[in-house]
């Protein structure tokens, strides 16, 4: 029985990297990061298992975070499970107090710690086997056993979103625990690289920042840029995740006029927030959408799907379109070109709304107390 006092040990697993830095990362590396850190700061000792070839600049610790790799197949389809197949294995006997799995795919190898007692928690960031790249195929069927593992065996299931609550519970009748991300506070930085990489000054651009991958909404979004009557540029911020051939077509689909940035972090990632005209998340599929909350907490006038997972999130404190529809998307976009006063009066407000509304703290201390819980 552990104590109140007692040092919990915590190991993380099915994330790519900690700290992510070249590996381009969405947000479970986020979460990641963000979680395992402040565990650490309430006196918990946590350990990630990396993935190998995924960038941390041969970190072994990171703000008391203990850092281990794990061999990894890099092919399409096989980095994650290989990957989560070996962390789980070492947590296993790593002698760990809770073993907490990111993501449904991961959630497959759970079996293994419980057939030697040891305590799992998931947290479900999606339900990732309605993503395009995973509709079909082993892929598939690997996610949704995952996700099958997670509600036979997890102590704890934590989901980010009550769409994916209610999902839990009408489908396997299994009760799951509403925590949703957190963000920080983000002071703005002046536009410096994004101008001499990308010819980028404040105010001059409307941005996505993510993945790029079909249920995120791009099509609609470059069909409803082409119409708009506005001197102001298309960003598009982010990597493929296994979606080359999406990312191929979303170019061609854009021409010229699309600025296509790649896998940005650091310095170019926080001045594109910063000096954004608008920010635009026009996703068909969410989880918990870190992106919007970041871009919140960068003061920016937000236009968001009218998605449950978008829409609960903003509030009335951004625009919001119909889903998957490039004439209402065009509409709300062009009336913000041409009207100043309501992008500045939106940005004004986003920071303090979303910052207050979601905390990584709060955040870490509930995902301790459910860990202490199953540990009494």
């Amino acid at each position: 029985m552990k104590s109140k006092n007692s040092k919990l040990k915590i190991a993380m697993l099915g994330h790519k990297t900690m700290p992510a830095r070249d590996c381009s990362h969405g947000g479970v590396e986020v979460v990641v990061e963000e979680l395992s850190t402040r565990l650490v700061e309430m006196g918990c000792e946590v350990t990630c298992y990396n993935r190998t070839g995924c960038d941390n600049g041969g970190l072994k610790e990171y703000k008391g975070v203990k850092l281990k790799s794990v061999p990894t197949i890099k092919k399409k389809g096989l980095a994650a499970m290989t990957s989560s197949f070996f962390a789980t294995v070492r947590a296993t006997f790593g002698g760990y107090d809770v073993i907490h799995f990111h993501a449904e795919g991961p959630c497959f190898w759970m079996w293994i710690p419980h057939l030697f007692g040891k305590k799992c928690a998931a947290t479900i960031h999606g339900l990732d086997f309605a993503h395009a790249k995973w509709k079909s195929g082993f892929g598939a069927k690997y996610i949704k056993a995952g996700e099958k593992m997670a509600v036979k065996y997890a102590s704890e299931i934590i989901v980010l979103s009550k769409g994916v609550q209610d999902y839990f519970k009408e489908t396997y009748g299994r009760e799951t625990v509403f925590i949703p991300n957190g963000v920080s506070r983000h002071p703005r930085v002046e536009a410096k690289e994004i101008t001499e990489k990308f010819g980028l000054e404040k105010d001059s651009y409307i941005l996505f920042l993510g993945r790029i991958v079909p249920e995120k909404g791009l099509r609609y979004l470059v069909e409803a840029y082409k119409g708009l009557n506005t001197d102001k540029k298309l960003v598009i911020a982010g990597g493929s995740s296994d979606t080359d051939e999406f990312t191929q077509k979303i170019k061609e689909l854009a021409g010229d006029n699309v600025i296509f940035t790649g896998f940005v972090a650091g310095r170019v990632r926080e001045e594109l927030y910063s000096n954004a005209y608008i920010y635009t998340l026009p996703s068909d599929l969410e989880g918990m959408p870190l992106s919007l909350l970041e871009a919140m907490s960068y003061g920016n006038c937000c236009v968001v799907s009218d998605i449950a997972e978008c829409a609960e999130v903003v509030e009335d404190k951004a625009v919001v379109f119909k889903k998957s529809d490039v004439s209402d998307l065009r509409e709300k976009l062009q009336m913000l070109c041409d009207d100043s006063n309501t992008v500045q009066e939106y940005k004004r407000n986003a920071t303090n709304f979303i910052c207050k509304k979601y905390s990584w703290d709060e955040v870490a201390q509930k995902t301790l107390q459910l860990y202490r819980k199953k540990n009494k």
